[in-house]
């Protein structure tokens, strides 16, 4: 059979025949490509609401998804509706089961991907194991564990609050945008605790020095160092530097004897600044033993300080915490709301929270609609 020959100007079909994309469809893929949907990654109240009012401050509702545990406690997630070609934001707070957290936004994230939705971003606002970012003996960095397990599981962008080290961004194969809470905590200082111009800010160890320094500077207040609490933690004895045991071997080379270190001894507990008839305000980036936070507080009373106050941005308050703090020297306890912590409030009144969930609505806004971060970031610096 010959081939049908076609002009310049031809085509297989008619002008009639030629098919055709409707404009309204067209139109909406491009919405639904462009769209995003919210998620909450478990059913806890405190996350719940969170992601609530991150929605209403956005004017987008809450996306339909399930997630819950089976009888052999097994994490399932049940995603509702379509998230095709969309950007999805996971809200995810870590409350005291954390390991069953951390699997919610794997298998969150990972029945997203499969569900081929566009980016997936983790809004975290208190990022898990961030203690754990420094290598302990034979131990492991689990932080850079955890980054990659997110990455696997289809994370494309990270959202969260106070790192507790800020180089743990470079755990991470993609973007993580490092939020601060400390607008807020110097709002509720100015605010909510009377005559704080007669206040001093005190970093309860050297290593929170810098964070206290800036928190001083911004409100034109005075500083103090307490130097000589025991810091766990932060030993040398636990870094490396001691593993294997120094075992001296004579049977080897006598010529590369490295000289021996003298141990170390903590001095005496000594405050750096004068806190005698002041309102003192402890800053940190994390509270949960308070042990350390009530016993700086009585030296602080010891030393003449009138009024505790102690400002930090994720409360952790872990074990006998709110009974401890009740008992203590302590006036107020201030945290934001990147931690569930309602049943600590319910045993100590003590115990005040800071939304910050306008900050992390900007933040998916301007993500969603590639605008630049820096406006969240004004006047932050390196050493904030």
């Amino acid at each position: 059979m010959p081939k049908r020959q076609l002009g310049p100007h031809k085509s297989l079909f008619s002008h009639s025949q030629a098919p055709r994309l409707s404009y309204g469809y067209h139109s909406r893929m491009n919405v639904a490509k462009s769209g995003y949907r919210v998620f909450s990654a478990n059913s806890t109240t405190a996350c719940t609401e969170l992601a609530k009012k991150i929605t209403e401050r956005l004017g987008v509702e809450l996306g339909k998804s399930v997630v819950y545990q089976e009888s052999n406690r097994e994490t399932r997630v049940d995603v509702k509706e379509s998230v095709r070609g969309q950007d999805i934001f996971i809200i995810q707070t870590i409350p005291r089961d954390v390991n069953t957290a951390i699997m919610e936004l794997l298998v969150m994230a990972y029945a997203l991907k499969t569900s081929c939705a566009k980016n997936i971003i983790g809004v975290i606002p208190y990022f898990p194991y961030s203690k754990q970012c420094k290598m302990r003996k034979r131990g492991s960095i689990v932080c850079k564990l955890l980054a990659s397990m997110l990455a696997k599981a289809g994370l494309t962008h990270i959202i969260t609050m106070d790192l507790h080290q800020k180089e743990i961004q470079g755990f991470f194969s993609f973007p993580v945008d490092n939020l601060r809470a400390s607008p807020f905590l110097l709002q509720y200082i100015q605010e909510e605790i009377p005559d704080y111009r007669n206040a001093i800010i005190v970093a309860k160890s050297p290593s929170a020095a810098k964070r206290a320094q800036s928190y001083a500077e911004r409100l034109r207040l005075g500083l103090a160092v307490m130097h000589g609490e025991a810091q766990c933690s932060e030993s040398d004895m636990a870094d490396g530097r001691h593993s294997p045991p120094s075992v001296r071997n004579t049977s080897g080379h006598p010529g590369l004897e490295l000289p021996l270190m003298m141990a170390k001894e903590k001095p005496p507990i000594t405050v750096v600044g004068d806190v005698g008839g002041r309102i003192a305000i402890i800053v940190d980036d994390i509270i949960d033993d308070v042990e350390d936070f009530v016993a700086a507080a009585e030296i602080l009373k010891e030393r003449g300080a009138y009024k505790i106050y102690i400002m930090a941005t994720h409360g952790l308050l872990s074990a006998d915490a709110p009974r401890l703090i009740e008992e203590s020297a302590i006036d107020e306890v201030v945290v934001t709301n990147t931690v569930p912590h309602e049943v600590q409030k319910l045993q100590c009144p003590k115990i005040k929270t800071v939304d910050v969930s306008m900050i992390l609505a900007e933040a998916i806004r301007r993500i969603h609609n590639g605008e630049s971060m820096a406006y969240l970031f004004r006047n932050i610096t390196v050493d904030d």
